[in-house]
């Protein structure tokens, strides 16, 4: 049996003029209020661009199908929580566990004010979810998380702090999604943050030994 190829998802061109730009900035602002408002079940590439205030015809100059919108918008996010991921973990000022305390309190804040997008991109993640560009995404923070555990556990082998990083990985985007699926206060956030963080330093202080 054939396999079923997955759409395209990579844009079709680039904006190369300031108005070009702005109309991607424009559809991307609108496929936000789209999936937020409708969900993913009911997110179109018409329903964007009628948002946005464009033909179906120009978005479609940068845009081949709703996967490829959809995918940019999570490719966005997970470019955006690499590049926190890598400020907090990078920053040789303070301990490893200051870092990843600062980290899971980072993460469980993002998860939670940007928890309706996120819940509908993940209801969207089988348009994309196996196509090549999508993988790639997936793993880019992991060689940081890597970098930060050689660092705090100096003296572990590489299996050790493979897993050890799999497991905070793993942990803190799967907890921290269902966490975020019920509106929560500050307050909520802070001791469910200092909660996870506690287990995690407790973690690799064990490691250590």
């Amino acid at each position: 049996m054939t396999a079923r190829a997955s759409p395209s998802i990579s844009t079709r061109k680039q904006p190369s003029q300031a108005r070009s730009a702005g109309l991607v900035e424009a559809v991307l602002q609108a496929a936000v209020q789209v999936l937020a408002e409708e969900g993913a079940a009911r997110f179109t590439t018409a329903r964007v661009a009628e948002r946005a205030g464009v033909s179906v015809g120009s978005l479609y100059q940068y845009f081949p199908n709703k996967a490829a919108i959809l995918f940019r918008l999570q490719a966005d996010e997970w470019r955006e929580t690499t590049a926190m991921l890598r400020a907090i973990l990078e920053d040789v000022a303070r301990p490893p566990p200051a870092r990843l305390r600062a980290l899971v309190h980072a993460f469980v804040r993002s998860e939670c004010d940007e928890a309706q997008v996120r819940q509908a991109l993940g209801d969207a993640a089988p348009l994309y979810r196996d196509a090549p560009e999508a993988q790639a995404a997936r793993v880019a923070g992991a060689p940081i998380m890597q970098a930060f555990l050689r660092e705090a556990l100096p003296a572990a082998g590489e299996d050790v702090r493979a897993l050890a990083g799999d497991l905070i990985t793993t942990t803190l985007g799967q907890a921290g999604k269902a966490f975020s699926e019920t509106p929560r206060t500050a307050a909520e956030i802070a001791a469910w943050s200092d909660a996870m963080a506690d287990m995690f330093c407790a973690y690799l202080e064990r490691l250590k030994s």
